[in-house]
């Protein structure tokens, strides 16, 4: 058993690796100011704080509840809001993770796994599916900071000892998942076709994602905790789907008669992503269980029973 301490905690990803965390016997608290996550995703198990990562009772809880692991997923999750507001995304991804990682070293942490990200941090110039040895080139701001922190880690690693363990997520999707803003297509689609309402592609729907779902990600953030080294690890599929065949799949599984309606592209949207994750496979063990068939069924059931 570990004590772990997870930012982030209420959110769509954060309260499934909750969930995990406390079914393997850890004692868990977490930290979210609840911007977007839900008290009610926070299992009864963990101890629950409504804390900014930014503020200094988020610095203060960490040196005096003690933990020896932090898994940080806490962020401004939204590329578009990035690149309208970059101050914005850095006062949140870099400021907010700097003072989770000076309490951390201050507090003799013994690890951190980190929420990164592989659909923005390697670019439109990456091959597909990318590797974690392709340079990144991140095109947003959101994509950026995210390199940054991956970068102030290997300097808290050097300088204090911790063992960061950086997870560069593809595109995830599953039960939780906000409609809302700029979420993945998966949950806006499916909260459109259930309500009655016309979902509309953004261009003509040929782009393409790596759709992995939450569970699989959850499960690498548990194998993680027994990697003794610093490392940096894709978690995706490996598969390209693009976004019209997520349409069609979703239409069918809701039942809705809306066929698909198309609107502008987003402007320097990615053309392809997806994510070779073989060093993850060889590494933490860890592979996708979940189908995207299968994972987008368990998602359409689970938004029904909303």
């Amino acid at each position: 058993m570990q004590r772990i301490l997870i930012t982030g905690g209420a959110g769509f990803i954060g309260s499934h690796v909750t969930d995990l965390l406390v079914a393997a016997g850890h004692e868990v608290a977490v930290v979210d100011n609840l911007s977007t996550g839900k008290r009610e995703f926070v299992p009864a198990a963990a101890q629950f704080f409504p804390y900014d990562i930014k503020d200094q009772n988020t610095h203060e809880l960490i040196l005096d509840w003690g933990p020896q692991v932090i898994i940080h997923h806490a962020a401004q999750m939204s590329v578009q809001v990035s690149v309208g507001d970059p101050l914005l995304d850095a006062r949140e991804n870099i400021l907010g993770s700097l003072n989770i990682l000076q309490a951390a070293a201050r507090g003799q942490v013994r690890k951190f796994i980190f929420a990164s990200t592989g659909g923005a941090i390697y670019g439109d110039e990456a091959p597909v599916p990318a590797r974690e040895t392709d340079p990144p080139r991140p095109e947003s701001p959101y994509g950026i900071a995210k390199l940054a922190v991956e970068h102030y880690l290997h300097f808290y690693h050097r300088e204090h000892g911790i063992i960061p363990v950086s997870l560069r997520y593809a595109n995830v999707y599953g039960p939780r998942q906000n409609g809302l803003g700029e979420a993945g297509v998966v949950a806006i689609f499916t909260e459109k076709f259930l309500a009655g309402e016309q979902p509309v592609i953004n261009g003509d729907g040929l782009q393409t994602r790596d759709f992995t779902y939450v569970g699989d990600i959850a499960r690498a953030n548990l194998l993680a905790l027994s990697h003794p080294e610093a490392g940096s690890f894709n978690v995706g599929t490996g598969r390209e789907t693009d976004i019209l065949t997520i349409y069609l799949q979703l239409q069918k599984l809701t039942g809705s008669p809306q066929g698909p309606v198309h609107g502008p592209a987003k402007p320097g949207e990615q053309r392809r992503s997806s994510l070779n994750y073989e060093l993850a496979r060889e590494v933490l063990g860890w592979q996708p269980q979940v189908s995207l068939e299968e994972g987008l069924s368990q998602t359409v059931a689970a938004f029904r029973g909303r």
